[in-house]
Formats: structure tokens, C-alpha cells, sequence
């Protein structure tokens, strides 16, 4: 009985002092597709034909076209799946995108280089918060919003990623 006690004051004190969660919960329509403008940096979170939300994002640090080897600093084009999550992250949540696929692995051995990997939605941390395109090809959006999309978008998700 005493433990029962202990967990609930500490869960009071941690509500009244300002503690939070990163991890959100979500119980609204299903994510059935991520869909991300690479050009005006819009990425929306459909359920079927209807926008859920709107985010602003940044890019890598060079990016203008489809990522073909590692260290390019671009962003994948074309669709892919979320395939895994990260809840610690060094940029505080991150969900991945099932970059390279079969076709990506072929480009980048035809020119005797490595296609890269680890692609993400994450979130921003403050040493790179308010600069422009700073990633080495991720998606950034802030902390709070990463924490919205990581509670709303399910591994499995399909994602569209265009120039």
C-alpha cells in the first residue's frame, strides 16, 4: 500500500512542479499517410484525404534533389515507409524513414559509394534551433512538435517525400 502512495505523490509533485512527459498520447484519426514538400517545406499528416495537421520543417544542408550517397546532406525523394522509432534520440524523438531502398543501394554502388541511412523526423536541439536547413538530411521540426508527430505517426506509415 505504501508504494501505491509513494508513485502518486511523486506523480502530484511531478505535475505541480512543471514536470512533463515528451511522450504524448494521440486518440484521433488514424495517420494513414505522411506526405512531405521538400521545396516549401510542408509536410502534412493525412488521414486519407484529410490534412490532421501542417508542419514546418527543416532539411539537410544541401537540399535540392534526391539523396544518393552518404554525407550528400540531401533528403530522400519518393516513398518509403516509417519503419522504427527512437524515444532517446540526441535530437530529443525521432521517428525513421525506410531510406535507402533496393533502388537507392543500386544508384550509389553504381557510382562506388555508400547510399547513407539513418533518416529521420526528429526534433531540433537548441544548439541548431532558428537555423536554416542544418540537418545531414533529416526532416527537423521543433521538440514539441516532434512530440505531437511521434504520438501520432505509427511504424508502417507510408511516406511520400517530394522535391
Amino acid at each position: 500500500m505504501s508504494r501505491f502512495l509513494v508513485a502518486g505523490l511523486l506523480a502530484v509533485v511531478m505535475a505541480l512542479s512543471g514536470c512533463a512527459t515528451k511522450f504524448k498520447t494521440y486518440d484521433g484519426p488514424e495517420v494513414t499517410r505522411v506526405l512531405v514538400y521538400k521545396e516549401s517545406r510542408r509536410m502534412y499528416l493525412m488521414h486519407h484525404d484529410a490534412v490532421l495537421r501542417v508542419f514546418d520543417f527543416e532539411l539537410g544542408f544541401a537540399p535540392a534533389g534526391h539523396k544518393v550517397i552518404e554525407g550528400d546532406g540531401r533528403t530522400p525523394e519518393g516513398e518509403y515507409i516509417i519503419d522504427r522509432r527512437n524515444p532517446d534520440s540526441d535530437f530529443h524523438l525521432s521517428i525513421g524513414i525506410s531510406y535507402p531502398n533496393a533502388d537507392d543501394i543500386e544508384v550509389a554502388r553504381a557510382l562506388g559509394q555508400d547510399p547513407g541511412g539513418d533518416i529521420f523526423i526528429h526534433g531540433t536541439p537548441k544548439l541548431f534551433g532558428g537555423r536554416d536547413d542544418w540537418t545531414w538530411g533529416c526532416i527537423a521540426v521543433t521538440n514539441d512538435e516532434m512530440e505531437d508527430i511521434y504520438a501520432m505517426v505509427q511504424d508502417g506509415t507510408p511516406i511520400s517525400i517530394y522535391p
